[in-house]
């Protein structure tokens, strides 16, 4: 898939994207599709709120930051900020290594990589010899989500891991797209998710290979869909006439934890397996595949020469079967996975729970694509803690939110739903809404994001953090009221984060406050040589650390990804796309981890640097925080078979996706 496929209207040219520019699947699966309507993006926001705030760009000759009211004394003669008392560690720096790196006193090892048994007697992996029978045995491809669930023995755990999608020149020698149905196959296999078993010994994980916990989810696993677009018309399909019954799950990227201890798993780019969108017959079903990126011809992985499900011409709804947030049980291997069709559909990246006050779960999620959307799910019902089954059908029924972004630094989440006026004159019913998630959300006014990725709540304070990882394509502004203030950057390459206040403390609530916590970037640069011409839009350089004001001490971050908190509130960012960013120097992709309150807030350092072509994601703390879980994915991506670019973990002619874990050699918790 090229770039070509997502075109966008004149307004917002798309440009090559740099920010993920390596594989058969990678090249422009986050530009901007070109059949939305140009809603209002953050960019505009964000730039009036600059100018209405009389924010100043580069004031401080030395310190090139967007200055809010709450730093701005920092900036101009108040003392420094003192160094965080809470992290004791010493920052590594920025690497181009094709190897883990860690601070002082640390160590990592490898946990599982691709090809792992997980089962007893399951086959060994033999890279030249990989089949689907053998794969469904073992850990799959690319992880992405990892999710540490405690068992009774605290030596022992479940890590729930997404294998987010394939790249057959780095699996298979020779390979060639639609050549050999086995490779398919195996690829078919690789997909989808690991549920593994842990053990911890003198301190250090490792995996257990085990038939009572581990389990396979693959891209054709029997899934059940539940919710209000079950049984929809355009979830019907020739094997499935019912629509309620769907095989697999494919591009699982981020995701969550409920708290009734279950997965879930994010179903995101799904639109790169489903090919020849341009020659559908329906014109209804075509439109909705194009607002989602359906391939216009032939998919990159040629899946559909052998699978008709995988062919728009051939089954025109399959595609709306897939974008969806799945939800299973890590503790019962029998448990059929559910697609929650309530919590709408996207190229979800994460599902993170949390509880309002009257015990109602909210579910916070972005649609990872440029100039899309960051949304909420409030259910009906109430979480119950004294019976798990209770909550097993939560997530099936409540209310679906897009999120409006004012440039006064307020917001309100709109409801997507028959009950919304506009949308009642557009849609026949709630599940068609779910199904057409992105419509719903143009027609009702939502504000256009720099691909929102995770959205985290603070397990300190409560404030919701939601991460943008970057927009090339923003390359010009709109007077609309509320994007620019929220996505300032012209374009943003580096990425920015958001902190964002419910009212009243309460996740529930339709309305909220907001402001920038990070705007990514290398804090060192001079915006004199960088100022954008575009006005009222920062330059593309622009950095703003909550108000840190010694530049010197801080690490640069570029594309924040994937985040997470340990319990004092410290926030861990995973990155992906540090590599192709010159402002800081094109380092490795890496986590990093900074203060969110405190004198230290927005005081950042880097704790790991992943090896060549790889993306770090997770991050994931053990129940004691003396373990940090990291993903490793896609290392040496673009490298070929045998690989140019990476040797990871093994020193072989091919890189091997893992996860790993990191622990401090006294087991002192991470980080202090």
């Amino acid at each position: 898939m090229t770039a070509d496929n997502f075109n966008g209207a004149a307004e917002r040219p798309v440009e090559a994207v740099d920010d993920e520019a390596i594989g058969i699947d990678r090249p422009g699966l986050h530009a901007a599709p070109g059949a939305r309507p140009q809603n209002e993006s953050f960019g505009d926001v964000l730039a009036r709120n600059i100018a209405r705030r009389s924010f100043l760009l580069g004031a401080a000759a030395s310190v090139p930051v967007l200055m809010t009211s709450a730093s701005l004394p920092s900036l101009i003669g108040e003392a420094e900020a003192a160094p965080g008392s809470r992290l004791k560690f010493k920052p590594i720096e920025p690497s181009q290594a094709d190897r883990i790196i860690v601070p002082e006193g640390y160590e990592h090892t490898v946990l599982a990589k691709w090809g792992d048994p997980i089962f007893e007697g399951a086959p060994e992996f033999q890279v030249g010899a990989q089949t689907a029978e053998k794969q469904r045995q073992q850990f799959g491809y690319n992880c992405d989500f990892v999710g540490f669930f405690p068992l009774n023995d605290e030596r022992r755990a479940l890590l729930c891991v997404n294998h987010e999608y394939t790249s057959g020149p780095e699996m298979f020698r020779d390979y060639v797209p639609g050549e050999k149905k086995r490779e398919a196959d195996v690829e078919i296999a690789a997909h989808g998710g690991s549920v593994i078993e842990i053990k911890k010994t003198e301190g250090v994980w490792e995996l257990v290979k085990s038939d009572r916990y581990n389990r396979r989810i693959t891209g054709d696993t029997p899934m059940r869909i539940t919710g209000p677009a079950a049984g929809h018309r355009l979830m019907k399909t020739s094997a499935d006439p019912e629509g309620v019954n769907v095989l697999g799950m494919l591009n699982n990227c981020s995701g969550g934890k409920t708290p009734w201890g279950t997965w879930l798993t994010c179903e995101e780019n799904f639109n790169q397996y489903f090919a020849n969108n341009e020659q559908a017959e329906d014109e209804e079903v075509k439109e909705v595949h194009f607002r989602y990126g359906v391939t216009a011809g032939a998919t990159g992985r040629l899946w559909e020469k052998f699978y008709d499900r995988f062919d728009v011409t051939k089954e025109p709804n399959e595609a709306f079967r897939f974008g969806w947030v799945v939800e299973i049980d890590p503790y019962d291997p029998n448990f059929t996975p559910r697609k929650r069709t309530a919590l709408g559909r996207a190229k979800h990246e994460a599902a993170t729970c949390v509880l309002a006050p009257d015990n109602r779960v909210v579910v916070y999620t972005g649609d990872d694509q440029q100039f899309d959307y960051v949304y909420k799910f409030v259910s009906r019902g109430r979480y119950n803690p004294g019976r798990r089954q209770d909550n097993f059908d939560l997530l099936d029924n409540g209310t679906l939110y897009v999120a409006k972004f004012e440039d006064d630094n307020t917001g309100r989440w709109i409801e997507l739903s028959m009950k919304n006026p506009t949308l009642a004159k557009l849609f026949k019913n709630d599940g068609e809404i779910l199904v057409k998630t992105r419509l719903a959300a143009d027609a009702v006014g939502a504000t256009a994001m720099d691909r929102p990725e995770d959205c985290q709540p603070n397990p300190v304070g409560g404030k919701v953090y939601l991460t943008m990882t970057n927009n090339s394509a923003r390359t010009t502004l709109r007077e609309d009221e509320g994007e620019i203030a929220a996505n300032p950057r012209v374009p943003n390459f580096g990425g920015h984060i958001i902190e964002l206040t419910e009212k009243g403390g309460d996740h529930a609530s339709e309305t909220f406050e907001w402001e920038i916590f990070l705007l990514c970037g290398n804090p060192e640069i001079d915006l004199k040589t960088k100022k954008s011409e575009l006005e009222p839009g920062l330059a593309s350089g622009a950095t703003f650390f909550a108000g840190y004001a010694d530049a010197s001490k801080l690490g640069k971050v570029a594309s924040p990804d994937n985040i997470a908190f340990d319990s004092q509130g410290n926030l861990w960012i995973a990155t992906d796309g540090q590599p192709s960013n010159t402002d800081i120097g094109n380092p490795n992709d890496a986590l990093h981890v900074v203060p969110t309150d405190g004198p230290d807030r927005g005081y950042l350092r880097q704790f790991l640097s992943g090896p060549k072509g790889s993306e770090v994601c997770g991050p994931e703390f053990s129940g004691d925080e003396t373990t940090v879980f990291a993903a490793i994915q896609h290392p040496g991506e673009g490298g070929g078979f045998p690989n140019t670019i990476s040797r990871w973990p093994d020193n072989a002619p091919y890189a091997r996706p893992a996860v790993i874990a990191v622990r401090h050699r006294n087991g002192r918790k991470i980080g202090r």
